[in-house]
């Protein structure tokens, strides 16, 4: 296989240390972060509301100025309310039991029990991936199989040592809205 002199072969140290190297980067590869990142997931916040109701999420954002300004600028009061924030969903759109995730927004909508509405972060306090699912009356984070309550947000099961922060929400009329 190799000529005589030993020219041109590798050595076994070196095949082994290749070897080794090949392994280490598969072994440091698997133990990466899983799922979407907090840092993301706040930035699609912006975006998100930005590509759905494009004119209520900036409005919303300046809304506290906007009125305001107007209230004081303009003496006929034609809008005296602030406009309020799009509606995230009707309540009928989240089922009795169960809940919506909502990953521009961030949040996860909950409804634990007919007409209580709950909402938290959609960032799991794990290793901060967006959960993935609502079901079976819980809240579940597919990168490590963290599992949260619906009614709380407190920890079922899985590797998260902390609840889901709760998100503070209104219901007007069948409308959900981010408070």
């Amino acid at each position: 296989m190799c000529d005589e002199r030993g020219t041109g072969c590798a050595s076994r140290r070196a095949v082994l240390a290749g070897a080794g190297g090949v392994g280490v980067t598969a072994l440091l590869t698997g133990c990466q972060t899983y799922g979407e990142p907090t840092t993301p997931a706040a930035a699609p916040q912006t975006g998100g509301s930005a590509a759905a109701p494009a004119g209520a999420s900036p409005g919303g954002s300046g809304a506290p100025a906007g009125p305001s300004a107007g209230a004081s600028g303009s003496p006929a009061g034609g809008g005296e309310q602030p406009p309020a924030p799009a509606a995230l969903a009707a309540v009928a759109d989240i089922p009795v039991g169960g809940g919506k995730i909502f990953k521009a927004e961030g949040v996860v909508v909950t409804q634990p029990a007919a007409g209580t509405i709950k909402a938290f972060s959609a960032t799991c306090t794990h290793q901060g991936c967006t959960v993935t699912s609502v079901k079976d009356g819980t809240i579940v984070c597919g990168c490590h199989n963290s599992v949260f309550g619906i009614a709380d947000g407190a920890v079922r099961s899985g590797p998260a040592g902390s609840p889901l922060p709760p998100r503070a929400v209104t219901v007007d009329g069948d409308d959900i809205r981010l408070a």
